[in-house]
């Protein structure tokens, strides 16, 4: 998995438009393709922008297609490992996601994609 971010609150436009910016946009390369789900943080023209500017596909997914969603099984996964480790305080709690993330391999990842209909190239 590249890019991750936690963020102690809801997913707002701005908070998105500044992950994508900061974050997501340095590991894009020509030719990748963005997939999203409609929350209403997700868009805009700003957005939009920022996520083309590297010459980046922005696709939407259909509303209400969970199954399309291959970021949900890698949640499923992500969730039991934190119910493992038990953190109880939110600054732990930051650092074991971001050492949890590491057990997420290439092929598993593919893997949630190509579950999701997704056609590996």
């Amino acid at each position: 998995m590249s890019a991750p971010m936690v963020l102690e609150g809801s997913m707002t436009r701005e908070w998105f438009l500044a992950y994508v910016e900061q974050v997501l946009a340095s590991t894009l390369r020509p030719g990748d393709t963005v997939i999203l789900d409609n929350l209403p943080a997700h868009k805009g023209t700003a957005i939009q922008a920022a996520i083309e500017a590297s010459g980046t596909w922005l696709r939407f997914l259909p509303p209400y297609s969970p199954d399309f969603n291959p970021i949900g099984m890698a949640f499923t996964k992500l969730k039991a490992l934190l119910r493992k480790v038990a953190e109880r305080t939110v600054d732990r709690l930051w650092t074991v996601v971001g050492d949890l993330l590491d057990a997420f391999t290439p092929t598993e990842c593919a893997n949630y994609f190509a579950a999701a209909g997704y056609d590996q190239e």
